[in-house]
């Protein structure tokens, strides 16, 4: 009786670690930012087309990494089959996010 008890508490902890990072997710105007590694995905999983930025330059501020050249990439969101909807570069990740918004919500808006 005791090790249903222990199997229980512990889907019961691992249900709340799901909850608090679900919780504790990026966002940028109501949509995930998600980064892995010098890539930064953009928008719903569930949605017809995410962005994607690759940071290819980086610059040392004090104890940061600051993103100096941005490669900006509109693709659909099929998994290994996704395909190439728009490439762009840009200095600064402050106006590869702003181009990668107005690509999203555009493309978003027309499907």
């Amino acid at each position: 009786m005791a090790e249903k008890t222990t199997a229980k508490q512990t889907t019961t902890k691992k249900k709340k670690v799901e909850e608090s990072a679900e919780k504790q997710l990026l966002t940028y105007n109501g949509k995930p930012l998600v980064r892995c590694g010098n890539t930064i995905y953009y928008g719903n999983p569930e949605d017809k087309y995410v962005v994607i930025f690759r940071l290819d330059e980086q610059e040392p501020l004090e104890d940061l990494q600051i993103a100096k050249h941005v490669i900006i990439e509109l693709k659909t969101n099929e998994g290994k089959r996704s395909q190439l909807i728009r490439q762009a570069e840009r200095d600064g990740l402050y106006k590869a996010l702003d181009l990668g918004m107005f690509w999203l919500e555009q493309s978003l808006e027309n499907i």
